[in-house]
């Protein structure tokens, strides 16, 4: 039986998890705190990264920003002390990209490949097969890790040099968050139109303003349910300053996001934190003339 190693085992790394035991998989996972509903469903708790590291040759690995992915590589008990020639380690969290880009060198150094990869979708969509991954950098590793990531992903890309997932999933993020709070801001008027909201979705979903999102998250404003989220104003916020760093790296402008992120973090404000990003709608109808709206467009200038 195959041990793949696994670090992160929070809510899209329990789905993972689940993906690849059903494969018949090993799967010997670490996360800071408990492991009890890894272990539940099936998985083997290591001690530390190094311990994953020992045992598996593909190590996946999904974790929060901050400083978690310089500790489980570099830290004390991590991936650096058991990385060998032939192994392949895949970070699948999202992170500043030189946050990634500083572990290929220390990884490097031991015969280990760092592969840049991310999830595209939420943990519903990886409950379901249908999010898809990214995979960037040494193509050979990339190819060994697509095997495997096969397991959780129906679509798996290889998007070139290290760093392109990392920018893709940025630019995929970019859209989200401009397309649900136009989502947001047509729904508020619709409503305030009097128009009947069933119908409103059926036409607009199959209509040329339709979107994936569109069908997803419309029926949640109509019905103003926020919760439990499929995707948090928190967890899309994290991306925001990702965004920025690249777009201000390339000269680029985005002035649709620029506003667009503006009124997350009004959310933000009101307590909206955990709730889902539908709740935007909240937002735009706070914002009760057009006055209000110039202002957040004036306020970027």
């Amino acid at each position: 039986m195959k041990t793949i190693g696994l670090i992160g085992v929070g809510r899209i790394g329990t789905e993972i998890a689940r993906h690849l035991l059903s494969r018949g998989y090993r799967v010997l996972g670490y996360r800071r705190s408990s492991l009890t509903q890894f272990e539940g469903i099936g998985g083997v708790a290591a001690r530390s990264p190094a311990h994953v590291g020992e045992e598996a040759d593909i190590v996946l690995s999904c974790l929060p920003g901050g400083d978690s992915l310089d500790q489980v590589v570099a830290g004390t008990n991590g991936l650096m002390h058991s990385a060998r020639n032939g192994q392949v380690v895949v970070e699948l969290g999202s992170h500043p990209l030189s946050a990634k880009e500083r572990q290929i060198a220390r990884l490097d150094a031991r015969g280990t490949v760092f592969v840049d990869g991310e999830v595209g979708g939420t943990t519903g969509m990886v409950t379901q097969r249908l999010a898809p991954v990214y995979l960037a950098g040494a193509a050979d590793a990339c190819r060994r890790a697509e095997r495997i990531v096969r397991a959780f992903a129906e679509s798996v890309l290889y998007v070139g040099a290290f760093g392109a997932a990392s920018k893709i999933k940025f630019i995929n993020n970019l859209l989200v968050t401009v397309n649900t709070a136009a989502i947001g801001e047509a729904v508020a008027l619709a409503l305030r139109s009097g128009i009947d909201s069933d119908v409103m979705i059926k036409a607009i979903a199959s209509g040329s303003g339709g979107s994936v999102l569109f069908p997803i998250r419309a029926p949640r404003m109509v019905q103003r349910n926020f919760l439990p989220a499929l995707g948090t104003f928190e967890t899309l916020s994290h991306y925001f300053q990702y965004i920025n760093d690249l777009a201000d790296g390339v000269g680029a402008s985005t002035p649709l996001f620029d506003v667009a992120a503006d009124l997350y973090r009004r959310g933000l404000q009101r307590g909206l934190g955990e709730h889902d990003v539908a709740a935007i709608i909240e937002v735009i109808d706070s914002l009760c003339t057009k006055t209000d709206s110039r202002k957040i467009m004036s306020s970027r200038k």
